[in-house]
């Protein structure tokens, strides 16, 4: 999570109790340290936002504190309710939380859309203690545009290792697909993540080539009915 998003976080967690929260549970919200929740508090402090408490004590927002309100109008709100709640299907967990810290910001500044309701039914979870790989792994090696050694499984349960460059991810109802060059076949191939039993980020870039290979494989990919795995 990036500083600045990490500081608006701690705002808001603030501002929706009524009793001091303590940097102990903070740094257990944001997964980060209780000396980094220090730091933040104070540099927040010293944009003098109106954060009173202390170390051991525990901190509040002074009643009042208001964020700029965001400008969207009933429909968009209920469009980013519909589109937010969705990720849901994806199994993408990591894009499922930053969902919900969405939500919590819309429903602070108007009241929530929650009568539009979207099935949670689509893909399991990417819950690592199952065995799966965090989807958020294969996203982080696109935006870095660095390569990644997998092993993966096709339909056929053939086994292959390979190095490939991942360059984008497709969210299906029921799987997600990385899209990637593959160095063992010299193409560009479309690997379900849930039939990848391993992922290792490698120390080799291929920076600069991410947006060309993405342009060269959506001129290559027909979308009327969709890439499919191999």
């Amino acid at each position: 999570m990036r500083r600045s998003t990490r500081l608006f976080e701690i705002i808001q967690i603030l501002r929706a109790t009524d009793a001091p929260v303590t940097a102990e549970v903070l740094a257990e919200k944001l997964e980060v340290s209780v000396r980094t929740v220090y730091r933040d508090i104070a540099a927040l402090q010293a944009q003098r936002t109106p954060i009173e408490g202390e170390a051991g004590v525990g901190y509040m927002m002074r009643r009042g504190y208001d964020l700029p309100p965001l400008n969207f109008d009933a429909e968009e709100v209920e469009a980013l309710w519909v589109g937010l709640s969705m990720l849901a299907r994806t199994g993408d967990s990591t894009l499922q939380q930053a969902a919900d810290r969405v939500c919590r910001k819309i429903e602070a500044l108007r009241a929530p859309a929650d009568w539009l309701q979207v099935a949670p039914w689509g893909a399991p979870i990417d819950d690592p203690d199952k065995g799966c790989i965090p989807v958020v792994n294969y996203r982080e090696a696109i935006r870095v545009e660095r390569k990644i050694r997998i092993t993966y499984i096709n339909a056929q349960e053939e086994k292959t290792e390979r190095v490939v460059r991942p360059v984008a991810l497709i969210y299906h109802i029921e799987c997600t697909m990385l899209v990637a060059w593959c160095e063992l076949r010299s193409g560009f191939r479309h690997f379900r993540t849930d039939r990848i039993w391993a992922c290792e980020l490698i120390d080799d870039h291929f920076c600069g080539q991410g947006e060309p290979l993405r342009a060269i494989w959506q001129e290559q990919n027909q979308w009327e009915t969709g890439p499919k795995a191999h």
